[in-house]
C-alpha cells in the first residue's frame, strides 16, 4: 500500500529528490489526482510527473512552488482548466502540459513567465483565442498549441518572439489571415499552421524566414499564388519533409547536438522511420518519440553501435522487434513502449549488458518472457505491462538485483509468483496484477523492504500478503 494520498511528503519521494532539487517520477503509476504533497515541495526546481496516469484537475497551489524551473505534467489524463496561478512561477523555463484532456482557455497570466523558453500545450481540448500576452515571452523558443480547439485570429504579437524556433498551431479552428508579423521571427525553423480555417493570401514576409525548415499551410482556405519571396529560402527542399530521402537532410544535421544527440520528440515526421536515420552512426542518443511514425523498426538500426539511448516510444510502429537491436551493446536506455509491436521479445536483447531501462509496455507482444534478460544485471526498470505475454515469470529475474521497478501488469502470465523475486531488495514497485497467476503469494516478498507499490489483483492467488 502506498502513502501517496497523505498530505505529508512520503519518505520514498524525499529519497528521489536529487541534490540539485530534481524530482523525476516520470512513468510512475501514481494514479488518481495529483497528490496533495506535491504542492509542499517548495524547494524542488524540476518536477517531472510525465505519464503517471494522473487524473483530475491541476491544483492551483502548484503556483506556490516558486523555485520551479521545469514542470512536466504531460501524457496524463488531467482535466479542467489550466490554473492562472501557474503564471506566478516566475523562474519557470519549461512548461509541458501536452497530451492531457485540459479544457477552457489559455490563461493570459502565462504571459508573465518572462523566463519561459518552452511552452507545450499540444493535444488537449483547449478553446478560445490565443492570448496576445504570450507575445511578452521574449525568451520563448518553442510554442506548441497544436491539436486543440482554439479559435479566433493568430495574434500578431507572436511576431515579437524573436527567439522562437518552432511555432506549432496546426489542427485548431483558427480563422483570419496569417499575420505578416510572423516574418520577423528570424530564428524560426518550423512553422505549422495547417488544418485550420485561415483565409487570405500567404504573406510575402514569410520569405524573410531564412532558417525555415518546415512550413505547413495545407488544410486552410488560403488564396492566391505562393509569393515569389519564398524563393529566398535558399534550399527549396526546406518547404517539404525530407524523410523519404536516403541522404541525411541538412535540417536534421543542424539539430544534432554536439554531433552525438538527436532529439526530434514530438515532430510530426509521419510515415516510416526515414532511411537516413540508419546512417547516423556517430549518434549516442536518438529520440524519435511521439513522431507519428508507422511501419516497422528497420533492422539496420542495429548498426548504430554508438547509441546509448534509443527512444521510439509513442508512435504507431508495427511488426516485430528486430533481433539486430541486440548488437547495440552500448545501449543504456531502450524505449519501444506505446506502439503496436507484435511477435516475441527477442532473446538477443539479453546481450545489452549496459541497459538500465527497458520499456516495452503497451504493445501487442506475445510469447514468453525470455530468460536471457537475466544477463541485464544493470537493469533498474523493466516494463513489459500491457502486452499479451504468456507463460511463467522466469525465476531468473530474481538475479536482477538492481531492479527498482518491475511491471508485468495486464498480460496472460500463468503459474506461480517465483519466490526468487524476494531477492530484488532494491525494488520499489512490483506490478503483477491482471494476469492469470495462481498459487500462494510467496512469503519471500516480505523481504522487499523498499517496496512502496505492490499490485497483485486480478489473478487467482491465495494466501496473505506478507509483511515487509
Amino acid at each position: 500500500m502506498s502513502d501517496r494520498d497523505e498530505s505529508a511528503v512520503p519518505e520514498w519521494v524525499l529519497d528521489r529528490i536529487t541534490d540539485k532539487g530534481v524530482l523525476n517520477l516520470s512513468g510512475e503509476d501514481l494514479g488518481g489526482e495529483i497528490p496533495a504533497w506535491v504542492c509542499q515541495l517548495t524547494d524542488v526546481r524540476v518536477l517531472d510527473l510525465t505519464r503517471c496516469r494522473l487524473t483530475g484537475a491541476i491544483p492551483p497551489e502548484l503556483g506556490q512552488l516558486s523555485n520551479l524551473t521545469r514542470l512536466h505534467l504531460d501524457g496524463n489524463q488531467l482535466i479542467g482548466a489550466i490554473p492562472p496561478e501557474l503564471g506566478q512561477l516566475s523562474n519557470l523555463t519549461y512548461l509541458e502540459l501536452r497530451e492531457n484532456q485540459l479544457t477552457g482557455t489559455i490563461p493570459p497570466e502565462l504571459g508573465q513567465l518572462s523566463n519561459l523558453a518552452y511552452l507545450g500545450l499540444r493535444k488537449n481540448q483547449l478553446t478560445g483565442a490565443i492570448p496576445p500576452e504570450l507575445g511578452q515571452l521574449s525568451n520563448l523558443t518553442h510554442l506548441g498549441l497544436s491539436e486543440n480547439q482554439l479559435t479566433g485570429a493568430i495574434p500578431p504579437e507572436l511576431g515579437q518572439l524573436s527567439n522562437l524556433t518552432r511555432l506549432w498551431l496546426y489542427e485548431n479552428q483558427l480563422t483570419g489571415a496569417i499575420p505578416p508579423e510572423l516574418g520577423q521571427l528570424s530564428n524560426l525553423t518550423g512553422l505549422g499552421l495547417s488544418e485550420n480555417q485561415l483565409t487570405g493570401a500567404i504573406p510575402p514576409e514569410l520569405g524573410q524566414l531564412s532558417n525555415l525548415i518546415v512550413l505547413w499551410l495545407s488544410g486552410n482556405q488560403l488564396t492566391g499564388a505562393i509569393p515569389p519571396e519564398l524563393s529566398r529560402l535558399t534550399n527549396p527542399a526546406r518547404l517539404r519533409r525530407e524523410g523519404d530521402e536516403d541522404a541525411v537532410p541538412k535540417w536534421v544535421l543542424d539539430r544534432i547536438e554536439n554531433k552525438r544527440v538527436l532529439k526530434l520528440s514530438g515532430e510530426n515526421l509521419g510515415g516510416e522511420i526515414p532511411t537516413w536515420v540508419c546512417q547516423l552512426t556517430d549518434l549516442r542518443v536518438l529520440d524519435l518519440s511521439n513522431c507519428r511514425l508507422s511501419g516497422t523498426i528497420p533492422a539496420e538500426l542495429g548498426q548504430l553501435t554508438n547509441l546509448a539511448g534509443l527512444w521510439l516510444n509513442g508512435n504507431q510502429l508495427t511488426g516485430t522487434i528486430p533481433p539486430e537491436l541486440g548488437q547495440l551493446t552500448n545501449l543504456t536506455s531502450l524505449w519501444l513502449n506505446e506502439n503496436r509491436l507484435t511477435g516475441t521479445i527477442p532473446p538477443e536483447l539479453g546481450q545489452l549488458t549496459k541497459l538500465t531501462r527497458l520499456w516495452l509496455h503497451e504493445n501487442r507482444l506475445t510469447g514468453a518472457i525470455p530468460p536471457e534478460l537475466v544477463k541485464l544485471t544493470k537493469l533498474a526498470g523493466l516494463r513489459l505491462d500491457g502486452n499479451q505475454l504468456s507463460g511463467m515469470i522466469p525465476p531468473e529475474l530474481g538475479q536482477l538485483t538492481n531492479l527498482t521497478d518491475l511491471w508485468l501488469t495486464g498480460n496472460q502470465l500463468t503459474g506461480a509468483i517465483p519466490p526468487e523475486l524476494g531477492q530484488l531488495t532494491k525494488l520499489t514497485s512490483l506490478w503483477l496484477d491482471e494476469n492469470q497467476l495462481t498459487g500462494t503469494i510467496p512469503r519471500e516478498l516480505g523481504e522487499l523492504t523498499k517496496l512502496t507499490s505492490l499490485w497483485l489483483g486480478g489473478n487467482q492467488l491465495t494466501g496473505e500478503i506478507p509483511n515487509a
